[in-house]
Order: C-alpha cells, then sequence, then structure tokens
C-alpha cells in the first residue's frame, strides 16, 4: 500500500512542476533558514559548555556603592556588580568557605613585546593566572604539566597559535622569551587555543607568582581592583549555603568605611555569557534578547513555508476534488485517501529537506563570515541536530499536510462527479487568514530591518564629544624605552608635515581603562568618595582630541604644578559630586593616588565606550610617564599611504625594538559596535528571505486563483473590460489582504523594537513612516508578485477561455 501511495504522490509532483517547484522551493529556503538559526542558537547556548566542571564553578561579583546615592539596606542591582574585583578575594574565599574546592584569579589582558631570536612580536592577551587554571577550566594542555607550568615566577603558558609564531612545530617547554627587553620568561606548556566559545579569551597565561614578585604589596590590599575570581565547588553543594555566609564574609574582611557600602555575590559559569549584566567583563558577552529575536525569526520562517503548502494545497481543491470523487465511487476510504495526501505532503517535505541541506552547506561559509561564528558543515552531524534533520520531513508533512488532506477527503462523490462542487466560503476565508498572517509576518521584519539599521546609523554617527577622524593611534605596549624618552619621539613624530598634533596617553576612546578611588571636596568642605573611571593623559590630550571645556581650564605647561596637584573631571563626574555647576567645582580639593590639589577645569562628557551606556563619571589626570601605552596623531589625510610609511620610517629611528602597529580610532571605537553589526546583517538576510517566500506563496496563490477565474476573464473582456480593469480586479483582493496586515503588524512591531532598542542609552526614535515605508514595500512587492499573472491573464485572447461554453 504505501508504496502505491509513494507512486500517486510522485506522479502528481510530476504532473503538476510548477506546483510542486514552489511548495518544495519555499519549504527548502525556509528549512535552511531555520537550520542555519539552529546553528547560531546553539552555538550562543554553548558557551562555556566544554568545561568538564561546568556547572560547579562559579565566579564573584562585586559591587561598590555610594550611601548618599543608595539606601544602605537596599541590595544591589544586577547592574550594580561588576566581575573586575578585588586583589584579596580569592585568599579570603579559601580561608572562610571551606566547600570551595579551588580558587583562581587572573589579571585584566597585558600587552608584552615578547622575542625569541629574531622574531618579536607585540603580543596581546597575556594573563596573569594562578596555577589552580587548569584545575578549573578544561583547556587542553598540549605539552608540559598543567599542574607545575604556572607555579614558578617568569613561568608562562602559550596558546599553540602563538607558540607556533616563535618556535614553529617544535615542543616550546624549556625555550625561553625575552619580555620588553627586561625580563625572561620561561615557556612551562603549550596548549590549545581557547575555544571560540568561551567567554574568557586570551594568548598567553603567565604566573601570578610573576606578579606577586613585581608588586607584592597589592595581594593585601583591598583598595586594589585588577583581578577577576573564579571558584570550583564540589558536585551537589548548594550554592544557598555560601551565600548565606556573604554577609559575614564582607564584614569580616573589607575596610569598614562609611563613605562605601561593599558588596559580594556568585555568579554561576552557566550565567557569565548570555545572563549576566554586570559591568566590567573579561570578554565580550552574548545577548539573550537576540537568541529570542532569532529563534522567533526562525519559527516565523518555517510558519510561512507551511502556510505556503497549506494555501496552495487547499486552492487546488477544485483541481483534486475529481479524483477524490472518482476514488470515492469506486470504494476509497477517507482513511486512505488521508494517507494518500499525507505521504505527498512527506515526500515534498523529504525533497525540501533534501535541498535545504544542500542549500545550507552551501551558505553556512557566509553566515559564519556574517556572524563571526565557526559554523560548517560537520556541524550538521551531532547529536543535537542530525536527529531534527531526519525527523523534519515527517514533522513538516504532518504539520502542513494534515488540514489540506482532512479537506481534500471530506469532498462528497456526488456532488463532485455531478458538477456541484464549489470552494466553500470557509476554504477561501482560512487561505486570506492564512495570507494575512505571512505578510503581517513580513511586513514586522521589513520594520524591523529598517530600525536595526537606523540603530546602527544612529551609532556610528552620533556625536561623540570628541574628535576621531582623521586620528592614527600607535599602541607601543607601554615599553619604558619608549615612555623615557617619550617627549623627544613625539617631537620626532611632529616634524612630518601630515602630523598636525600628538599627544601621549594611557588609553584612547573605547579602550579598556581602570578606576580609581577619588576624594573632591563637598560644598560643605567634606571630602567625598567616589570611584570613576580614569584617564591618564598627557598636556596635549585635550586639544588633540578637541574635548570641549564645560568650566576652568585644560592642562597646560604654563602651570607645572598641574603634573602633580591638578585634577580635571567630565560633566558626569561634577554631577556625582553633587555640584550642578560646572564652575563651582572649580578649584576644589581632590586626593587621588596619592596626589593633593585642586580641580582646575570640567570637560564636557564625550562618550569614552559604548553608545549602550551612558557617559559615566571620568576623571582625567595627567600621567606619570611609565603609565602611557599609546601615542594619538590627528593627521592629514591627502597622501595617507605615504604618510603611515614616512611614520613608520621615523619610528623604527627613535624605537627600533618596537614594532609600527597602528589603528585609526574611528575604526577601533566602531568595533565595539561589531556584535550590532553582525545582528543587524543577519536580521536582515533572514527578513528578506522571509519576505521572499511570502511573495512565493503569493504567487502560487494568485497562479492558482487566476486559472480559477478564466471564464470571468474572459466574459469581461468580451463585455468591454480593459487590461487596467482586469489587473484591477485580481490584484485588489491580495493588496486589501496585505494592508489588513501591515495594521496588525505595525503594533506589535513597535512594541517590539522599542523593546530591543532599550539596550542602547543613545537610541534613535522609532517614527511611523519605517513602519510605513515598510507596509510600502509589503504592498508594492505583492503587487509585483499578483500583477505579473493579472497582467497575462488580461491579455489573453478571450476566445480560448470561453471555446468550451
Amino acid at each position: 500500500m504505501l508504496k502505491n501511495y509513494l507512486k500517486i504522490a510522485w506522479r502528481n509532483l510530476i504532473r503538476k512542476k510548477a506546483y510542486s517547484a514552489i511548495n518544495i522551493t519555499g519549504l527548502a529556503i525556509g528549512i535552511t533558514c531555520c537550520i542555519l538559526i539552529m546553528l547560531y542558537v546553539q552555538d550562543e547556548l554553548s558557551y562555556d559548555r566544554y568545561n568538564t566542571n561546568f556547572n560547579q564553578i562559579y565566579r564573584v561579583l562585586h559591587a561598590y556603592r555610594n550611601p548618599k546615592d543608595v539606601d544602605r539596606n537596599t541590595p544591589p542591582s544586577p547592574e550594580d556588580y561588576q566581575v573586575w574585583g578585588n586583589a584579596p578575594t580569592a585568599t579570603a574565599l579559601a580561608a572562610d568557605f571551606p566547600e570551595i574546592k579551588k580558587t583562581l584569579q587572573f589579571t585584566s589582558p597585558n600587552t608584552f613585546l615578547l622575542e625569541h631570536g629574531e622574531k618579536h612580536f607585540q603580543e596581546e592577551g597575556l594573563v596573569f593566572t594562578d596555577s589552580t587554571v587548569f584545575d578549573i577550566f578544561s583547556w587542553k594542555m598540549l605539552a608540559g604539566n598543567p599542574k607545575q607550568a604556572l607555579v614558578a615566577p617568569n613561568s608562562i603558558v602559550l596558546t599553540k597559535s602563538i607558540a607556533q609564531k616563535y618556535f614553529g612545530n617544535q615542543n616550546p617547554v624549556g625555550q625561553t622569551l625575552r619580555v620588553d627587553n627586561q625580563e625572561t620568561f620561561t615557556v612551562t606548556g603549550m596548549m590549545e587555543d581557547v575555544p571560540a566559545n568561551s567567554h574568557i579569551s586570551f594568548n598567553g597565561l603567565i604566573s601570578m607568582s610573576t606578579f606577586r614578585k613585581w608588586r607584592p604589596e597589592i595581594f593585601d590590599e583591598w583598595g586594589y581592583i585588577d583581578f577577576y575570581t573564579y571558584f570550583l565547588l564540589p558536585e551537589h553543594t548548594n550554592i544557598k549555603t555560601l551565600e548565606a555566609k556573604i554577609p559575614a564574609f564582607v564584614s569580616r574582611h573589607y575596610p569598614k568605611m562609611d563613605n562605601s557600602i561593599y558588596a559580594v555575590a556568585f555568579e554561576p559559569l552557566s550565567a557569565a555569557y548570555l545572563h549576566s549584566k554586570a559591568q566590567r567583563q573579561p570578554g565580550p558577552t552574548g545577548s539573550l534578547s537576540n537568541v529570542y529575536i532569532f529563534s522567533i525569526i526562525g519559527l516565523f520562517i518555517i510558519l510561512i513555508a507551511c502556510i505556503n503548502f497549506v494555501n496552495l494545497s487547499t486552492a487546488r481543491s477544485m483541481e483534486r476534488a475529481r479524483e477524490v470523487g472518482v476514488r470515492k465511487a469506486v470504494g476509497a476510504y477517507q482513511k486512505g485517501l488521508i494517507y494518500q495526501f499525507l505521504t505527498e505532503s512527506i515526500l515534498i517535505s523529504s525533497a525540501a529537506v533534501l535541498l535545504s541541506i544542500i542549500l545550507t552547506i552551501i551558505t553556512l561559509p557566509a553566515i559564519g563570515e556574517i556572524s563571526g561564528k565557526p559554523l560548517n558543515w560537520s556541524l550538521l552531524v551531532s547529536w543535537k541536530i542530525t536527529p531534527v534533520i531526519i525527523l523534519m520531513p515527517f514533522l513538516l508533512g504532518l504539520m502542513a499536510g494534515s488540514y489540506p488532506a482532512w479537506v481534500l477527503s471530506r469532498f462528497r462523490p456526488v456532488e463532485v462527479l455531478k458538477g456541484q462542487f464549489r470552494a466553500s466560503n470557509k476554504g477561501i476565508a482560512l487561505r486570506k487568514g492564512l495570507v494575512i498572517v505571512q505578510f503581517s509576518l513580513s511586513v514586522a521584519l521589513i520594520a524591523g530591518t529598517m530600525i536595526v539599521y537606523s540603530q546602527l546609523k544612529h551609532l556610528r554617527s552620533h556625536s561623540l564629544g570628541f574628535r576621531q577622524d582623521q586620528m592614527l593611534v600607535i599602541d607601543y605596549g607601554g615599553d619604558q624605552k619608549v615612555n623615557a624618552s617619550i617627549d623627544a619621539i613625539k617631537a620626532m613624530l611632529a616634524r612630518n608635515p601630515a602630523v598636525q598634533s600628538i599627544s601621549a596617553s594611557r588609553a584612547v576612546p573605547g579602550d579598556f581603562y581602570p578606576n580609581g578611588t577619588t576624594f573632591i571636596e563637598s560644598r560643605t568642605g567634606d571630602m567625598i568618595t567616589e570611584t570613576p573611571a580614569l584617564y591618564e593623559i598627557d598636556f596635549d590630550f585635550i586639544p588633540v582630541y578637541e574635548m570641549q571645556l564645560a568650566a576652568g581650564r585644560a592642562y597646560s605647561r604654563d602651570f607645572p604644578t598641574d603634573a602633580q596637584e591638578a585634577l580635571m573631571i567630565n560633566e558626569a563626574a561634577m554631577k556625582k559630586y553633587g555640584y550642578s555647576k560646572a564652575e563651582d567645582i572649580v578649584g576644589k580639593r581632590f586626593e587621588q593616588w596619592g596626589r593633593k590639589g585642586t580641580v582646575i577645569g570640567v570637560v564636557k562628557d564625550f562618550n569614552y565606550q559604548s553608545l549602550h551606556k551612558k557617559v559615566e563619571p571620568l576623571a582625567m589626570r595627567m600621567a606619570p610617564f611609565q603609565a602611557l601605552n599609546k601615542l594619538s596623531l590627528r593627521i592629514k589625510t591627502d597622501h595617507l599611504s605615504k604618510t603611515i610609511k614616512e611614520l613608520e620610517q621615523t619610528w623604527s629611528t627613535v624605537a627600533p625594538h618596537r614594532p609600527f602597529l597602528y589603528t585609526f580610532l574611528d575604526q577601533s571605537f566602531n568595533r565595539q559596535y561589531k556584535q550590532d553589526a553582525r545582528f543587524g546583517e543577519l536580521f536582515a538576510a533572514f527578513a528578506g528571505l522571509t519576505i521572499f517566500i511570502a511573495c512565493l506563496g503569493l504567487f502560487g496563490l494568485a497562479t492558482y486563483t487566476t486559472e480559477q477565474r478564466v471564464k470571468e476573464i474572459g466574459v469581461r473582456k468580451v463585455l468591454g473590460a480593459s487590461v487596467t480593469n482586469i489587473v484591477s480586479l485580481l490584484s485588489s483582493d491580495f493588496i486589501k489582504l496585505v494592508l489588513i496586515s501591515i495594521l496588525i503588524a505595525t503594533p506589535a512591531i513597535w512594541w517590539a523594537m522599542q523593546e530591543w532598542l532599550q539596550g542602547y542609552a543613545y537610541r534613535v526614535t522609532i517614527q511611523w513612516w519605517m513602519i510605513g515605508l515598510a507596509g510600502v514595500l509589503a504592498v508594492v512587492t505583492a503587487l509585483l508578485t499578483v500583477s505579473l499573472l493579472a497582467v497575462k491573464a488580461a491579455l489573453m485572447n478571450p476566445v480560448k477561455a470561453l471555446r468550451s461554453e
């Protein structure tokens, strides 16, 4: 029986090639999109799950709040916490929580010049960490002893890709590296590169004992913040038991300070990438809302593809009615007919799945490039994806084919064979309803795409409050040889006629920056404590970046005491210290990191970090030369290649031991929006495919609708109807449905995109024209789709249509 069902189904597919092609193509594209979205979502949800101890690893979150801003009894919000914390935390945890098996700390990433023989590179992403790192995280060691590799001072473990730069394919263990022309490190291990789905990323691990040797005093200092703290628990340990001890832990260890409220929380590793709202993360975090959005888009796409199938199958009911009537007349049962039509559906779905696998393999590299994820065809062969693909033909066949099979199998043979059968009003209403659903989703996605791209454009065009174009930044990694001659090097580079101005600083906008405990005199004469972000700069930084002053003055060589006894802050910091007017804080006393003096100026707020966040309090102090890391050059761009070549030649003269590494500030700053840009590109791609599938279904439905009205069109032409009249007649019904779709989609997409925009401190306002233009595009697309068939039908010779009458 099954063989017979398959044979009949195959013959029907071959006989109606256009119908089959539309159904299979629409389903295949829909399934391809779903598989691609599944792979993307699976990758996002897989972060850190490669760790054997995934469910037992936690990290410490820290909250530092001022009692004048919050009630001491009010717990911190998730946004109040940060992952970056105090130096003594790990030692204190190990002493106070016997439940903890292992603790681990690592620092923020460092940049060092590494040399081996003739090879030397400036390496980023080198972190100091404890020897327990391989006991907690499941990073595979390829060479060396993971238990001992990071015990001794001046030990370094390199990732495979970095090790190969210096030592090729030979075992690097036991080899030495010169670091910043000052120290010699011994390579004690080589590990696999950190997996791409890790919330922590680095290029090398340096023993924490090295850092202790360099700066032993900080490890007992609760005010020194530069460490990420993780710990490992035994299986089945109740974290609530540990959390109950936190208040006593804080009281015991953290200094009693009336001007600071310190809080601690524990966060599981499972929350680190997608769920954490804490600040100062050790690496990029994902977006749970984006995961939900793409999952919903995937459901939309497969729903639209199934709607196409239902619409086309029920629209063909007039065609299949005679077949059903004859088969029932010769003894076929309704159950057998249902099986027959479901077999056709499953056969179409199977063909669509096979085609979708081919399309997925072809498009995976492009989607991987857009998303920045290592997607390849091997991911299709996994215990999560393969069963879904195998079951998909049956699930889709049943889901999309059940209603058409039920409708077609219920036809009464007497009515059909007497020619009394007519399409039911319920069936027509259903098809119209499904078209409305399709285009409601399509309009929503078009409007969503416009809003996403408007926001991305806003991110790139928003005035940041400083000059970012024509700014070339040289990163020399804080090399002390360079810093010792920084003024002379600046003078040499400034001799180039293309260099308009130059400054040195620890960081530039968009960079990592520290925070610094800062006391500033209040209106009543008390010293108020805050911990603003900290920029360490030179005399030229503010004029080079063309920052505007709200009050006071900038640093000046005319005031030698500025180097030690002056401080500048931004407007956000001014408000944080309780002042409403910038001029009122100028001249007030300050204390910061061993310096005392007066506030000399207030710079207008500028966006020194991503526009996801509001401008936060910032202190700008004159940097000791040892703290400088980068040079900022405002240059003319008339002959850019020539200028860069000349600057490189000058650099090789003034700092021959250091590579010439440069970026353009506008490009590096906009890298913060790489994930946003990827989201926009993926959103647009899937939205475009959704619209294509909807139009494909509309084209098929319009084809059958037109065929059913051929005689009506013939009569109208004979009676004098023009081509325009006929086209309007055939198009108007579909356009009405699209207009209803726009009305339904508008409030839904308005609400959804408002929620999405809440993730940005600086965001566009949704304008009526964004949704209006999406509606116009949907109408035009539908009109073009239907009009092709309508014009063809209108130009047909009416004699052919009426010949059989």
